[in-house]
């Protein structure tokens, strides 16, 4: 029963084992082909794809790092179906892709155990019968034999244990007639394997030879043991499991080497590698092609490369064409014999007779050899020319030739550029200056003196440049034009101004609202006018002046039953504070044991914040601890009434040995908004609360920002 569970647990793998011992006879002694199947398990097992770079030198090395790497892929993916079909009974896949390589094995996986399942569930056999593939059919054995594990080896079912061990391990030899074939999976050769019922020979495939140890194979050098066939000119090259016939030398141009070594002509022209033009006819040599004109020339004519037909000049291809005392003359497609006459010299011709030679006057008028201008001097069989000056003597063309004193002399006669003229030259200068008074030099020119720019001016050498003035900017289409910059439309002209920005030309102002502020002395911020303190507020006498951002209100609070208006009213900077503190009549105990001791009105004047990005602090509670001990009481702060969409909460913070009630505003609120927030600072001791103070906070939140 042992050996039947052993081999009921064996993966499912698409061996390759057999088919890798000649892979790694071929790879090399270097690259062990268990060491690229390593990697290529490692790279399915890490990065689940077989399909990045191998970098592997060896070619037989990357083929069995694919082969190994898609054998594990593909297990990877067998087993998750088979898990799918354990943990679901379904093979319902998970959202992706349905038709990927990935989903079609986990689903084929699935299918092939839930069919095993099937069919131990049925009593059928383990042993598939259809034609379903090997892998499907081993998935099929797996889950079946798995299910018949479970079934009979149920909880509390030990009765005929060694009996159903026996008959397992019986019915596991008949199912599997490979089981016990020792050369299963290569066996322990590392190329062929032949199990004869007595023991395992192993053997190697051609090109290869057994070594001492029984099991390994090692490459056959054919060239060194003479079994090659190489021809003379050949040299044999060894390969792994072969060899092969390599030429010695080239076949050159116009040829290519043959499956057999050997040389064959290309065919030029019926390949069409030729470069022949359309009005030629390619005509394949050894080794070559040649063009051949459709167009064939008529006699004393030859055809060039082009298929041009050019004249033959037979009096210098043809020996002697015409009899002796006569000279030939080439003419278009012929020639024709002329008689000799004499043959004078350069500078001289045949006089009227034609019977002896004379000078020639090269100086006689209307001809000029030496130029217009030029003074010509006839000699016998020749002439000498005295040039102007700003002329040479050119003893080839013999003639008065201009000389360029520019390219002569350069950089030695113009401050800035020289240009050559007919005997002569000329200076110039470059944008920006103008010639000298000594027709040499180049002196600035000041181009602000015609107003160019449309303010400032600067000349520089060679130059000018354009400035404006503050508030203005120069134009990027004509460099000169200064234009006015809109301070108030620059990125930062939202901060140039706390209210409101009002361009102008080459400045700008800042304004406030019309009513309750005035512009703060930097010119750019508003300042709030305390119509309570300059007094211009309308509040009646029975009414108290409160100043909020950009106004005032006037409020009347009155002090409840048993309560007195304090005295010291609180006057801060955005706070004004009244305060009722109770005052009982004798002998009043329901007054006396009242817990509320002070109620304040207090108002509290904030801008709709510009950024709102964390908390904002607004009122601070300090709390006076009463005649109770210290570590018996403790104080609570709450908002009981008033806190709209909850913009505002209440912390307890410590300070200075005293305890502080912290009211923040956390969400933004934009004005004008007007809210009445009810704080209570309680006092408990024992779980009861002994003194409590009233806070009636009036929020004015402005609608401006600054």
């Amino acid at each position: 029963m042992e050996r039947a569970a052993v081999s009921r647990r064996v993966p499912l793998p698409l061996l390759l084992l057999g088919g890798l011992s000649l892979l790694a006879a071929r790879a090399g002694a270097d690259v062990p082909v268990e060491a690229c199947c390593t990697d290529g398990h490692q790279m399915a097992t890490q990065y689940k794809d077989c399909s990045l770079p191998y970098t592997s030198e060896s070619k037989e090395c990357r083929m069995v790092q694919e082969q190994c790497c898609q054998n594990q892929l593909e297990e990877l993916h067998c087993a998750a179906g088979i898990s799918l079909a354990d943990e679901q009974d379904s093979c319902a896949a998970p959202q992706g892709s349905s038709t990927s390589l990935e989903a079609v094995i986990i689903k084929r996986c699935c299918h092939c155990c839930l069919l095993g399942r099937a069919a131990q569930a049925q009593g059928q056999s383990c042993e598939n019968n259809l034609m379903v593939g090997y892998q499907c059919g081993l998935v099929f054995r797996a889950c079946c034999v798995k299910g018949q594990e479970n079934a009979d080896f149920a909880p509390g079912d030990t009765g005929d244990l060694q009996e159903t061990a026996k008959v397992s391990e019986i019915e596991e030899e008949q199912e599997d007639p490979y089981l016990n074939d020792r050369c299963r999976g290569g066996g322990p050769c590392k190329q062929q394997c032949r199990d004869t019922g007595q023991e395992v020979v192993c053997s190697c495939f051609v090109g290869y030879q057994l070594l001492p140890d029984g099991v390994s194979c090692e490459d056959i050098n054919e060239c060194i043991k003479g079994s090659q066939n190489c021809r003379l000119g050949e040299t044999c090259i060894n390969t792994v499991g072969s060899f092969r016939c390599q030429r010695d030398s080239s076949c050159g141009t116009g040829y290519e080497l043959t499956e057999d070594n050997d040389c064959k002509d290309i065919d030029e022209c019926e390949s069409g590698i030729h470069n022949c033009l359309p009005d030629f006819i390619c005509q394949n040599t050894l080794g070559s092609f040649r063009c051949r004109p459709k167009l064939q020339c008529k006699s004393g004519f030859i055809q060039d490369a082009l298929g041009n037909c050019i004249d033959i000049n037979e009096c210098l291809s043809i020996s002697a064409p015409c009899p002796v005392g006569q000279t030939c003359i080439n003419t278009e497609g012929s020639y024709t014999c002329q008689k000799n006459v004499p043959n004078c010299g350069r500078g001289y011709h045949l006089n009227e007779e034609g019977t002896r030679c004379v000078d020639v006057d090269e100086c006689s008028p209307p001809a000029e050899p030496c130029g217009q201008g030029h003074l010509c001097v006839n000699s016998l069989g020749s002439f000498r020319c005295e040039c102007k000056a700003g002329y040479y003597f050119d003893g080839i063309s013999r003639t008065c030739v201009d000389i360029n004193e520019c390219r002569r002399y350069p950089g030695r006669l113009c401050g800035h550029k020289c240009e050559n003229t007919p005997g002569s030259y000329y200076c110039s200068c470059t944008l920006g200056f103008r010639l000298s008074s000594d027709g040499r030099s180049c002196e600035d020119v000041n181009e602000c003196n015609s107003s160019p720019c449309s303010q400032e001016c600067a000349n520089v050498y060679g130059s000018y440049q354009c400035y404006c003035r503050r508030g203005y900017q120069l134009s990027d289409v004509d460099g000169t034009t200064c234009e006015d910059i809109d301070e108030c439309a620059l990125p930062t002209g939202g901060h140039i101004c706390s209210y409101r920005c009002i361009n102008f030309p080459g400045s700008f102002q800042c304004s406030c609202p019309s009513t309750g502020y005035r512009l703060a002395p930097n010119g750019r911020n508003c300042q709030d006018i305390d119509e309570c303190v300059t007094g211009i507020h309308n509040c009646s006498i029975n009414e108290t002046c409160f100043n909020i951002q950009g106004g005032f209100r006037c409020l009347a609070f009155e002090c409840p039953e048993n309560y007195r208006r304090s005295a010291d009213t609180l006057r801060q900077e955005k706070t004004d504070t009244i305060r009722c503190i109770k005052s009982c009549r004798p002998n009043d105990v329901t007054c006396v044991l009242a817990p509320v001791h002070t109620i304040s009105h207090t108002v509290v004047s904030l801008p709709t914040f510009r950024e709102f990005t964390r908390p904002e602090e607004i009122i601070f509670l300090r709390a006076i601890t009463p005649a109770y001990p210290a570590n018996h009481a403790d104080i609570i702060f709450d908002i009981t009434d008033g806190n709209l969409r909850d913009s505002f909460d209440i912390i307890k913070r410590y300070m200075d040995g005293m305890t502080v009630g912290v009211v923040r505003q956390v969400r933004p609120i934009v004005g004008p908004f007007h809210a009445v927030l009810k704080l209570e600072m309680n006092y408990v001791v024992g779980g009861v609360v002994s003194h409590r103070n009233v806070v009636n906070v009036h929020i004015f939140v402005s609608e401006y920002w600054f």
